[in-house]
């Protein structure tokens, strides 16, 4: 082997030895110079850990934010006023049970996003704001639900508003106007009917109740016990032509027992004595 060869491996092994120490020298200046930072931090993520497992995290925050609400409401941040604002149906004592507060409780308790939920499950509630104003005032703005029509279940009469939503079934002077319905879907329905009724004031003033019939259509009892039967489809020029009758002829004035508008092209009366006519 020449020395030229030696020389060359002696070098190659001192350079890996320099690298070898290199390395080790450089790992040790990161230790010395990020340790304890390191260590720190593996601390402090430990005690985050045993803070969250324990419990501890926990009952520190709610001491703390109990130590807030305490010190503001000694403060004057406490419940003075209570104001609602679109109450008209709406039972005052089933949401003063739900707002579960009273004067001088400490303002900052109250939870306007836990209480407008259950607001809003009332039935006549259709629409709930629940605000909190400092510092003295929670203030509650009502949308109720507008009573549409009375419908019969069964036995049992109760108030609906126009999407069929069941409000009550406590009977007041103001909802005896309302039209009656019978039928399993009718409240489903009802908003279609009752709006073409109204287009026809001389029609609707003289119907006693609607009764849905399978599922499909509509027969209408009217105050003189006559029956009209409405088709399927297009109801309002049904309505219309019975209109026009009644103007020009006092139809519904009639001894008439019941009258078909079933069919498009014709009208259908059946008097009280006599078989049924067509027109």
């Amino acid at each position: 082997m020449s020395r030229n060869t030696r020389g060359t491996r002696r070098s190659d092994l001192k350079t890996r030895r320099s690298s070898r120490g290199g390395s080790k020298s450089r790992f040790l200046y990161f230790l010395r110079k990020f340790g304890a930072a390191l260590a720190l931090i593996v601390l402090v993520g430990w005690l985050a850990s045993w803070l969250i497992l324990s419990g501890a995290a926990e009952r520190s925050w709610n001491w703390s934010k109990r130590s807030l609400i305490n010190s503001a409401a000694e403060n004057g941040f406490r419940v003075e006023n209570i104001l609602i604002e679109g109450r008209y149906h709406t039972d005052p004592e089933l949401l003063k049970a739900i707002l579960n507060t009273e004067q001088d409780d400490p303002l900052l308790d109250f939870d306007p996003a836990a209480i407008q939920p259950l607001i809003e499950k009332i039935s006549w509630v259709k629409k709930a704001s629940v605000l909190r104003r400092l510092p003295d005032t929670i203030h509650i703005i009502l949308e109720e639900r507008v009573p549409f029509a009375l419908w019969q279940n069964d036995s049992k009469v109760v108030v609906i508003d126009r999407d069929g939503v069941v409000l009550t079934d406590q009977m007041q002077d103001e909802f005896q106007d309302l039209l009656l319905l019978t039928g399993d879907q009718a409240p489903r329905h009802a908003a279609e009917l009752i709006d073409l009724l109204h287009a026809e004031p001389l029609i609707f003033d003289q119907i006693e109740a609607a009764i849905f019939i399978g599922n499909r259509r509509w027969d209408l009892k009217l105050k003189n016990g006559m029956t009209v039967r409405l088709p399927e489809q297009d109801m309002g020029l049904a309505l219309r032509r019975l209109a026009e009758a009644t103007e020009t002829e006092f139809l519904l004035s009639k001894d008439i027992q019941t009258i078909d508008l079933r069919e498009a092209d014709r009208m259908i009366v059946e008097s009280q004595a006599l078989s049924p006519q067509k027109r």
